[in-house]
């Protein structure tokens, strides 16, 4: 039988046992301890925004099926009842007109095609189209709505007169750069929260667009029209996803893996964990796998067993949540890691990592956290019995290396962590590091998250250590307007702070609105300007030569859409914006925090025009 009927027979089929089964008490048992306060995985609140089909499927053959075989499939119909909130449409929603003009999208180094803009990652836009004094001109040009969307957490991408965005649902999305029009759509068969990537594998070819979803998989799109060209499962472990951005450099595709097997292995029941992270390069053509370089080399075997018996697996873990950078001088590609999930913890962990372009050998690993072992069991009140170690702090690594060139030729890579510190390592002596600042408190979910900027002369930080009104209340409760946040300018040689800007929250906001000053998403620079967004849903500009605020739009309101569709923005997290040709696109609605939900694509220009 189809899933799809499989799913629909067990949410609207006549009386089963299902109706017996108590989804709360299910829910609380199986799913609690990871979905109510976790850092990882979605809280309870977005999940519950999803229609009943979607939260089936998804414990059956998607993300979280390694949990859901402990279910029944009236159980799983049980839980998905519990938490779904979602109102089922009354009728499909309208859509963006098509876009009459027949295309041929080109590349430019004028376009943002890429997560990081540049092979560097210094998210660094030198001809945006506009000039920083015109910055304060900027109007929204149009609004996309995404249908049936939870939480907006993809970075756009601009090549020429399209802008490429994915979704949560899988969907992805070419529209026009003037009107927001429909050039195409595609489903992926797994959320899409990395950025497309759009590139000519050759030089002459026509452009190709790489989606990467959350299920491992990527995609190969002919750019202009949407055809598929090829698809490749990268990883079979089920907990692995691709997270960051893949890069693509002389006919091949570097794509990171990440997994959320510290989510998976917070079950006592689990046999935790067997997961390692890793970049494989594929050839752009035919997606075929060149080589695969591991961050930890060798295989998680048993290690111990727990309270219950179940056999532990280690070493485990150092997934790379974040876009690669090419270093073509020295014929290297350098990430950063993720924590370890088990003991011991790899000593790759929490660190910084060079592959060779060619072979994937590692060359060198500079770690900054020693044995950070960590699993969401090591959080909250609950059963922490799967917690490796009670005292690892989870400080891994989000953000991208950024690769520096400094005056009279010394260069640097710059990572900023989760513990609150930005660290500097010299590329050309095997990752020495250079020197730390530390700019913030750190935590699990503080510190430096999902991307600094670069103008070749500062690096521009945002610092999160984010806070609730209550304590305990991750995910779930109110943010606490006095806590983190801030823009922070450094100075690449020595790690001094130039200025910091910390805009006001709750004053912009009225009374009973969720208000935060912290800052986790990625930034990025153009000439004379850095553009940050907050976890209050503000999108702000900043003066790059003393983070004055220079522009400010509130995106947490409701939205007129070019496709019809009932949007409103929210948090700004997970993503930054894509800044080319005259305009700024960002989305708006990561809904993990304070229940700031949207759903929506913003394109700003200067006067709307």
């Amino acid at each position: 039988m189809p899933l799809r009927t499989l799913v629909l027979l067990v949410i609207v089929g006549a009386a089963t046992p299902a109706a017996a089964q108590d989804g709360s008490a299910l829910y609380a048992q199986h799913c609690a301890s990871c979905h109510d306060g976790a850092v990882r995985a979605p809280s309870k609140q977005i999940i519950g925004a999803l229609p009943t089909d979607r939260i089936v499927a998804s414990l059956t053959s998607g993300l979280m099926r390694s949990q859901g075989q402990a279910l029944s499939v009236d159980e799983r119909a049980a839980v998905a009842r519990f938490l779904s909130t979602a109102v089922p449409a009354a009728a499909p929603a309208a859509s963006a007109p098509r876009c009459v003009a027949d295309a041929k999208p080109s590349v430019s180094p004028r376009d943002w095609t890429s997560w990081g803009a540049t092979l560097a990652n210094d998210r660094f836009q030198k001809a945006p189209g506009f000039t920083a004094e015109q910055i304060p001109a900027l109007k929204l040009r149009w609004a996309f709505g995404f249908d049936g969307e939870v939480s907006a957490a993809a970075n756009p991408t601009i090549a020429g007169d399209r802008v490429y965005v994915g979704s949560g649902s899988g969907r992805v999305y070419s529209l026009g750069l003037r009107d927001g029009c429909l050039a195409w759509t595609f489903k992926a068969d797994g959320g899409v929260r990395a950025a497309i990537v759009v590139g000519a594998v050759k030089p002459g070819d026509a452009p190709t667009a790489f989606v990467s979803d959350i299920r491992a998989t990527v995609y190969a799109l002919d750019a202009a029209t949407g055809a598929l060209k090829w698809t490749r499962r990268l990883e079979e472990h089920p907990a692995a996803r691709i997270t960051g951005s893949p890069v693509l450099y002389e006919g091949r595709l570097y794509v990171p893996m990440s997994s959320i097997e510290e989510v998976t292995g917070a079950q006592p029941t689990y046999e935790c964990c067997k997961f390692r992270g890793s970049v494989y390069a594929i050839d752009g053509a035919s997606g075929s796998p060149v080589w695969q370089g591991y961050t930890i080399k060798e295989k998680a075997t048993p290690q111990s067993k727990n309270a219950r018996g179940v056999t532990l697996y280690g070493p485990s873990g150092a997934a790379v949540w974040s876009s690669p950078t090419i270093d073509p001088s020295t014929n290297s590609l350098y990430v950063a890691t993720g924590d370890s999930y088990s003991l011991p913890a790899a000593p790759t962990s929490d660190a910084v990592v060079a592959f060779d372009l060619a072979t994937g050998a590692m060359k060198w690993a500079t770690q900054t956290t020693a044995g950070d072992a960590f699993t969401v069991a090591c959080m909250g009140a609950g059963d922490r019995s799967a917690c490796p170690d009670q005292k690892a702090p989870d400080h891994d690594f989000g953000q991208s290396p950024i690769l520096l060139s400094l005056p009279g030729g010394k260069r640097v890579l710059l990572a900023g962590q989760k513990s609150g510190e930005v660290h500097a390592f010299d590329p050309d002596a095997n990752g020495r590091k250079l020197w730390t600042r530390s700019i913030g408190r750190g935590s699990a979910l503080g510190g430096l998250e999902w991307g600094s900027a670069s103008d070749g002369n500062r690096l521009f930080a945002p610092l999160s250590d984010i806070g609730f009104k209550e304590p305990g209340a991750i995910g779930r409760g109110a943010l606490d307007p006095a806590a983190g946040g801030g823009l922070f300018a450094i100075n690449p040689a020595d790690g001094s702070v130039a200025w910091t800007a910390k805009a006001s929250a709750c004053g912009e906001k009225p009374a009973g609105t969720s208000c935060s000053p912290a800052l986790s998403a990625p930034a990025a620079v153009v000439p004379g300007a850095i553009f940050s967004g907050s976890l209050d849903g503000h999108f702000r500009a900043y003066a790059a030569a003393d983070g004055k605020v220079i522009w400010d739009f509130d995106t947490a309101q409701e939205f007129k859409t070019v496709n019809g569709v009932s949007a409103r923005g929210g948090s700004i997290d997970v993503a930054g914006p894509a800044i080319a040709n005259g305009v700024v696109a960002t989305t708006s609605g990561y809904g993990q925090w304070g229940g700031m939900r949207g759903n929506v694509l913003l394109v700003f220009s200067v006067d709307g025009k």
